[in-house]
């Protein structure tokens, strides 16, 4: 890929990486680090990129798995549990939390749909949001907002008990 080209798929996918960095991370900061490390990455080992997959998807992949690294780095960098506070930390963070874990089962379970099977396709199915549209016969954007709208309900459950 030539520096052109790289420019290119860096004008024309940024922000949807930014975006997917903002949901897993919910901190802008952060978030931009990512993006920025994700990029970077990616025209460092352009010639692993072999074209099975959407050039967004190979960036979504890269992004989530600096996500993942950055959040196993800071949990070994954190005080012991007790004295992290729960409402700092994001929705799909709280997923990894066990104890945590049967509290967002639960508010999901009395969650309704669409906006539950939109969380639970998009966190624990691990789906883009162009396939979680696709399920329901809707766009992206539809699955976007239905996402979007589902954490917040979720939040405010969570936030409730």
């Amino acid at each position: 890929m030539t520096q052109e080209a790289f420019d290119k798929l860096y004008a024309a996918c940024y922000m949807r990486v930014f975006s997917y960095a903002m949901t897993l991370a919910g901190d802008r900061s952060m978030a931009e680090e990512i993006t920025q490390e994700t990029f970077f990455r990616a025209f460092s080992k352009q010639d692993s990129f072999r074209g099975e997959s959407d050039e967004i998807t190979w960036l979504c992949a890269i992004a989530r798995n600096l996500f993942l690294d950055e959040t196993r780095r800071r949990a070994k960098a954190a005080p012991p549990p007790e004295e992290v506070e729960d409402s700092a930390k994001g929705v799909e963070q709280l997923v990894a939390d066990k104890d945590s874990s049967f509290r967002i089962h639960v508010a999901l379970h009395a969650m309704e749909e669409p906006f539950k099977e939109v969380f639970e396709l998009r966190v624990f199915g691990e789906l883009s949001f162009r396939e979680v549209g696709a399920i329901f016969g809707k766009t992206e954007n539809w699955a976007r907002v239905t996402y979007h709208r589902a954490r917040l309900k979720l939040q405010e459950r969570l936030d409730e008990t």
